[in-house]
């Protein structure tokens, strides 16, 4: 599993806005949802007043090229995701690029529209979207870093911040919090190390008796 370090997210994000999947990019590292998930999302399904998406559905190309929206496989795949105010910012803007460009073809953007998708409103290619993210990482020397590891990114992070491992199985979709702990297990490690040195922070050793003067 390769992640992305701190410094590595900022500097991909920053290479990523002279693309056309900034975007795109951005919610995938800031939300850690699947590929098929980020590429079903539609307009309708994402609140940017409240700061939350909707995980609903998933696109999917067969084997004869052909685009299909199916429902998420598990009830747990079916989510509400927060989302962060950079993120709904960077989505704003973003629908606001969609729409001019709408209104250029003579046309206008729906609420049923994709977020993600070609400037005709046509769904994104599954495999030109994981394409354009390797060949970006690999110019930035981001050696074995694909579209997934945005996902691994996400959590990873979030689990190094404390975040509980509830919230991040949550946000993941994951079917239990077991397979969060199995998948993301090299991390907890370094939480059990921060959770004994904050227990420190508390007072529960009395402080030794003081001697008291003999007469």
């Amino acid at each position: 599993m390769q992640t992305m370090a701190e410094d590595d997210v900022h500097a991909f994000l920053e290479a990523a806005k002279a693309t056309q999947y900034y975007a795109l990019f951005h919610m995938a590292l800031f939300t850690g949802m699947r590929r098929s998930e980020l590429l079903a999302l539609r307009w309708s399904d994402v609140d940017l007043l409240m700061c939350q998406a909707s995980i609903n559905r998933t696109l999917h190309r067969l084997n004869n090229g052909e685009i299909i929206f199916c429902e998420t496989k598990t009830a747990k795949s079916k989510r509400m995701v927060a989302l962060s105010p950079r993120t709904c910012i960077t989505l704003r803007e973003h629908r606001d690029k969609q729409a001019q460009n709408r209104l250029l073809m003579g046309t206008t953007l729906q609420e049923s529209d994709l977020v993600f998708s070609k400037l005709d409103g046509s769904p994104l290619l599954p495999d030109s979207v994981s394409h354009a993210f390797s060949v970006l990482a690999s110019r930035l020397g981001l050696k074995g870093i694909h579209l997934h590891s945005a996902r691994h990114t996400h959590a990873t992070l979030m689990l190094k911040q404390g975040v509980h491992p509830r919230v991040v199985q949550e946000r993941l979709g994951h079917a239990s919090i077991s397979v969060t702990l199995d998948v993301y297990s090299h991390v907890m490690p370094g939480m059990q190390e921060m959770a004994a040195k904050g227990f420190d922070k508390f007072d529960l050793v009395p402080e030794p008796e003081k001697p008291t003067a003999k007469h």
